[in-house]
């Protein structure tokens, strides 16, 4: 499998800690700038996490919004709209992708690690079909069980300029999933948020992810992690379509 990023350097990791989402905006669209102007000879990730803050894709309707009256900052990736805060570990990769660009291989390989980290931390994790993210499926019991709804254990929403992708994928360790209860997350009524710490009844921290995620990006994203399936069946009727990207080469 080739590498879906133009550059042969190894991927350079930074972790910044709390950061306010606004200032890892600015930091992100400036670094993307800057790969795509040849000024940055490099591809980076930057690994974080958020205070508390809601986000909406450009693909957001007014009936997604908090039903609090809680502040919302409108972004230009794809997708609807998400929270992020404590105990959820986000990476943004700013990488410029090799040609001919492919936006859906690049999404696929960002799912496949964060699948590959779910599957080491002892939790399988699939995709569905028709929705974009990394999802926890209950299985189909016997007659008459009836299943919890698909969990959402990792998001991804990504803007690709001038082949350069930036935003990225948000995984849910251990945050305060009450804060997804305001808002319609990602569009998907029937659906819900789950994290690795509920699914796996331990703690899991960000510390614990952060080492296994940013080897599973660089792996998925160099090739040296093969995308895989990982299908699995829902008992949902209603589907969110896989446009979780924006492109605007």
């Amino acid at each position: 499998m080739s590498s879906a990023r133009l550059s042969t350097e190894p991927l350079e990791v930074r972790w910044l800690g709390r950061v306010d989402y606004q200032e890892t905006f600015d930091l992100q669209h400036r670094l993307a700038d800057e790969r795509a102007d040849g000024v940055l000879g490099h591809d980076v990730l930057l690994l974080l996490e958020h205070p508390s803050v809601y986000t909406a894709g450009r693909r957001t309707e007014a009936a997604d919004r908090p039903t609090d009256g809680s502040p919302v900052i409108d972004v230009d990736r794809g997708g609807k709209i998400t929270w992020h805060g404590p105990g959820q570990l986000v990476a943004y990769p700013i990488v410029a992708l090799a040609s001919p660009v492919d936006v859906v291989d690049y999404v696929r390989r960002l799912e496949e690690a964060i699948i590959h980290v779910c599957q080491a931390l002892g939790l399988p994790t699939f995709r569905v079909d028709g929705r974009s993210g990394v999802w926890a499926v209950d299985q189909a019991g016997p007659t008459g069980i009836m299943r919890r709804p698909d969990r959402k254990i990792g998001a991804i929403g990504i803007r690709v300029a001038r082949a350069v992708a930036l935003h990225g994928i948000a995984v849910n360790c251990d945050p305060d999933l009450s804060a997804f209860g305001s808002i319609i997350p990602c569009g998907i009524p029937d659906a819900g948020a789950g994290s690795l710490t509920g699914e796996l009844g331990r703690t899991i921290t960000v510390e614990e992810v952060r080492p296994l995620l940013a080897a599973a990006v660089a792996d998925a994203l160099d090739g040296t992690l093969p995308v895989a399936t990982h299908t699995a069946s829902s008992m949902v009727t209603e589907r969110d379509t896989p446009t979780h990207v924006g492109s605007t080469q």
